[in-house]
């Protein structure tokens, strides 16, 4: 992923790299501490490249993921183009005969390696497998030269159809189309052509791939290549002719010829002249991988928008035991400082250490983020699979690239150096005497007067730069300003208040901000963007960590008769949490950890809840009363299928039929969030047919919804969209509103008419194409009158909303109908169950993420171990000199184990509360949520569940430790040298 990132990071990289080994090889004696401290430290250097590891797990896992999608879309274009680059699609007739004359001209167009003509139909199969009939109403019948396909496009690869062609009587079939009808070459299946039934013995079965998977827009296509002129003869029977297609194929391979498309879509176009107002000409290679880029880029960077916080936690990780091991060595580095050796040279010696610490992470690291990668991918192939429409589902498939590698571990240095470089120069500015003598470092100056000028111009910048900004709603500013200009602002206030009050009030006044931003400006979630989330986030958690850890003695006060009781058991927990209060920023390093891995979790878990609670409202909305949206074959049906389901064996559990108009048509973005146009399935619906179907938002002046259904049936100027138009991933958003205007073009005549958003639908599902394709084609509903004008004969009646009457089971009447009208290709989609079953594919998306998240938390509790082992070393004399004074060991021991629950639980509360609130006022304002009424629940259950499995994990990495510190000797403890 991001391969336009790779020479940035690589060249950033390569001069940080540059410059620690000048440190390394100017500074020998930087060196050699460095060097000799991690031989020493041999434990504590292995839990600080384990948190580096993860990090950079995290980093490298979610960048895998993007590489995998992307490269699973683009595997469509392997799967069910291969060297198809072009595709037009002529009407039956007189018109297609001519179209395919027409395009033979372009043979010898040197941009184009290859023009193959067949004829197609939509059609059905049948057959007998174990005693029982089973019946397949997606078919794509073909008829093609096999000759010919064997050479198409052969100059980029094999096209995926090759041998003769099958003998009168035989037929050739794909796998997918194998594995519906379950029959094998020399099995018989009988094929629904036009209406009329017509038997076959299966030649052979071939591969899923180029040609052999071609389609007309679907993801998964069961293909039937019949012998020549036997469909034609079919046709002829049923007193029809079969469409016309023309595949070209453009010079290059199978990705590489895209950069051609525009150019050969040009030549195509001249090629048909008077005829281009007649046929379609689709780029479907373009889309599928524009497509596959977008996928890749969304669900990566929502990956690493989640991997964020664990990323976040990792270099707060790094900065803990930096910080640690400044105070544990600050009487040496007050005795070096004072023999002579520099800030700079004593900056040089922690990095050099820091920097080994990473880069011995670097490997390891990229090893298990390609292992999380691979969980992600098996976990979300089972996913995928739950959101398909008649098993058309993207089929995931692993995969990584060098580029994702590099990336990932390069951004892991890069963010370990960072965090390493800036707490190294924190930690050595000190007092050489105070350092020596181990004295604490003073608090009480007055900020400079350089650092008051300079905080105080940018506090005022950053506070005029909100306003404009807030009044946007630009999502990232508008967390991040107000903030700054805060954050800034702390020097100035230092000079008149006391230190307390001020942290007190800034870090207050952050969190206000960071969560009443979105009430104020709920339009701050109308982006793509991740990275306000990242934001929202790490604001909310940081600042209520600083609020916290600067007001602990008052937090403390209800429970201050337990800690001061006299007896063992109050002398532990006043020893649990000394330390806490003491060292105020380690305690909040370790507490932000926490914070941000249970907020997310938290936060993932209340969304789930709340699509779990809304989904009969969801349902309500989307089906409007109707049971059964049913998809068909216009050629065939005609107006039978709709006398036959009114008055059919069916007919007493069918309440009501509204038949609906469709074409395939092409449409402007009216949230402008690109040029290029958006596929789109028109839809026309009868006058006065449709009334139930309820809206989110409505044009200004109509009242209610069947005021904007009338619209839509008086005035071909108006439309209806759903919420998910254009989208590409990422959260919905609201980019358009009624009244914004879009652009919808007939694809075969060029004609376009610009068309007014009426209203925003609750939840468009019933117009949703329910034979697979792709999941980029966005439905466009207007009325029947508007339909015919803008598409002519391409708008035909090939699907249905079906009313069931009480009683009659949804699941059960599709079943049956799609026996009944088998001949007529007929799909019937009961609308609750696939509503629910998409729903609970969410859900398990929502769980994978939350795994994925769990390596966060992992480094939390590895933090808290790292900071307990340390702890020990810290405080080995003090640990000595209590035990020398009575303390027994099971005392010792229970202050360690306290200490790390009293941090760990702080942890957990923090962001469960701030992960409930966060997601609450999300609920209440962003329009992701809209449309699910089921009531914001609290999933009290979940939460508890996960509060206590990290608390248990955070007691268990703190139980070594613990009983370390208890076995500690006083005699030796005592002792001034290590």
């Amino acid at each position: 992923m991001y391969p336009n990132l790779l020479a940035p990071l690589l060249v950033v990289l390569a001069l940080v790299l540059v410059v620690l080994a000048v440190v390394a090889v100017r500074q020998p004696v930087s060196r050699r501490l460095a060097f000799r401290r991690i031989a020493r430290r041999r434990t504590e250097a292995a839990l600080v490249i384990g948190g580096s590891v993860l990090g950079t797990a995290v980093i490298i896992g979610a960048l895998v993921v993007g590489d995998t999608l992307d490269f699973s879309v683009r595997q469509e274009a392997y799967r069910t183009l291969g060297p198809v680059d072009e595709r037009v699609v002529a009407p039956p007739g007189p018109d297609g005969r001519a179209t395919a004359g027409r395009l033979a001209v372009l043979t010898g167009d040197p941009d184009i390696d290859g023009v193959l003509n067949a004829t197609t139909t939509q059609a059905s199969g049948v057959s007998r497998s174990g005693g029982r009939t089973i019946a397949e109403p997606r078919v794509l019948a073909w008829q093609m030269d096999f000759d010919a396909a064997a050479r198409f496009g052969a100059r980029s690869g094999g096209s995926g159809i090759d041998g003769p062609n099958p003998e009168p009587g035989r037929v050739v079939i794909n796998e997918p189309l194998a594995r519906s009808l379950r029959v094998g070459a020399g099995e018989p299946v009988t094929l629904y052509l036009f209406g009329a039934p017509h038997t076959y013995r299966v030649d052979r079965v071939v591969p899923e791939k180029g040609l052999a998977g071609i389609g007309l827009g679907g993801r998964l296509n069961r293909d039937a290549f019949l012998a020549p002129g036997t469909l034609d003869a079919a046709a002829r029977a049923a007193g029809t002719e079969p469409r016309s297609v023309t595949f070209v194929s453009n010079r290059g391979g199978v990705e590489s010829g895209d950069a051609l498309t525009g150019t050969v879509t040009q030549d195509i176009r001249r090629a048909l002249g008077p005829l281009s107002g007649r046929a379609a000409v689709d780029t479907p290679k373009h889309t599928v991988l524009r497509d596959a880029e977008k996928a890749g880029d969304s669900l990566g960077a929502l990956f690493l928008m989640i991997g964020s916080f664990s990323i976040i936690a990792g270099a707060l990780l790094l900065v803990n035991i930096f910080v640690m091991l400044g105070e544990e060595r600050k009487a040496q580095m007050g005795m070096v400082r004072a023999l002579g050796m520099t800030r700079s040279r004593l900056v040089g010696s922690f990095t050099l250490e820091g920097a080994a610490y990473a880069l011995l992470s670097a490997l390891p690291g990229a090893a298990i983020g390609v292992a999380v990668g691979w969980g992600v991918a098996v976990v979300a192939a089972e996913i995928f699979r739950g959101w398909s429409v008649g098993g058309s589902s993207l089929r995931i498939a692993f995969a990584v690239t060098p580029t994702s590698i590099l990336n990932g571990v390069s951004l892991g240095l890069l963010i370990a150096v960072a965090a390493i470089v800036g707490t190294s120069v924190r930690i050595s500015r000190f007092n050489i005497i105070a350092a020596i003598r181990d004295l604490p470092a003073s608090t009480g100056r007055p900020p400079r007067r350089r650092l008051l000028v300079v905080c105080g111009t940018l506090s005022v910048l950053f506070a005029l730069a909100a306003v404009p900004t807030i009044a946007r709603s630009q999502a990232e500013g508008t967390y991040l300003m107000p903030a700054l200009a805060l954050a800034f602002a702390t020097p100035a206030l230092l000079r008149a208040m006391p230190r307390h009050a001020v942290t007190t009030l800034v870090a207050g006044a952050v969190l206000v901000w960071t969560l009443l931003a979105p009430v104020l400006r709920p339009a701050i979630f109308d982006t793509p963007s991740m990275s306000v989330y990242v934001i929202q986030g790490a604001l909310a958690a940081f600042s209520a960590v600083v609020l916290v850890s600067d007001n602990q003695k008052t937090l403390l006060r209800p429970v201050r008769r337990l800690l001061d009781r006299p007896s063992e058991s109050g002398l532990a927990a006043r020893l649990a949490v000394a330390y806490p209060l003491a060292k105020r920023f380690r305690t909040g390093a370790t507490l932000v950890m926490y914070t941000l891995i249970v907020f997310v979790l938290v936060l993932l878990t209340e969304i789930s809840g709340i699509l779990r609670a809304g989904v009969d409202g969801v349902v309500a909305d989307a089906t409007a009363g109707y049971s059964l949206r049913l998809d068909h074959n216009p050629q065939v049906a005609g107006d039978r299928l709709l006398t036959a389901l009114r008055s059919g064996p069916s007919a007493a559990g069918i309440a009501a039929v509204t038949p609906l108009l469709n074409a395939t048509g092409r449409a402007s973005d009216p949230g402008h969030r690109g040029t290029q146009p958006l596929d789109v399935a028109a839809v026309g619906v009868p006058d006065g047919a449709i009334s139930g179907i309820t809206f989110r938002e409505r044009l200004p002046g109509l009242a209610d919804d069947p005021a904007v259904w009338h619209a839509l049936a008086t005035d071909p100027r108006y439309v209806v969209l759903d919420g998910f138009f254009g989208s590409t991933g990422g959260p919905a958003g609201d980019y358009y509103d009624p009244g914004d205007t879009l652009t919808v073009t007939d694809p075969r005549t060029g004609l376009g008419e610009r068309k007014i958003i009426a209203g925003v639908l609750d939840n468009g599902m019933v117009f949703y194409p329910g034979t697979g394709a792709s999941s980029t084609t966005y439905p466009v509903v207007m009325g029947e009158r508007s339909m015919r004008a803008l598409f002519g004969d391409q708008a035909q009646t090939a699907s249905a909303l079906v009313r069931t009457r009480p009683g009659v089971s949804p699941d059960a009447l599709a079943t049956q109908l799609q026996g009944e009208q088998l001949s007529s290709s007929l799909v019937a989609t009961p609308i609750a169950s696939e509503i629910r079953h998409q729903f609970d594919s969410s859900t398990a998306f929502f769980r994978l993420m939350q795994g994925f998240l769990a390596l966060g938390l992992g480094v939390g509790i590895t933090g808290l171990g790292v900071v307990m082992v340390r702890a020990v070393r810290e405080r080995r004399r003090t640990i000595g000199i209590l035990r020398a004074l009575g303390f027994r060991a099971r005392t010792v021991r229970r202050s360690f184990l306290w200490e790390s629950a009293f941090v760990a639980s702080e942890g957990i509360v923090l962001g469960s509360l701030l992960g409930v609130l966060t997601t609450w006022l999300m609920y209440r304002n962003s329009a992701a949520f809209e449309g699910l009424e089921g009531g914001f629940p609290l999933e009290w259950t979940s939460i508890l569940g996960l509060a206590a499995a990290t608390f248990a994990a955070s007691v268990l990495a703190t139980l070594g430790p613990a009983r370390r510190a208890a076995a500690i000797r006083p005699a030796r403890a005592v002792r001034v040298a290590d």
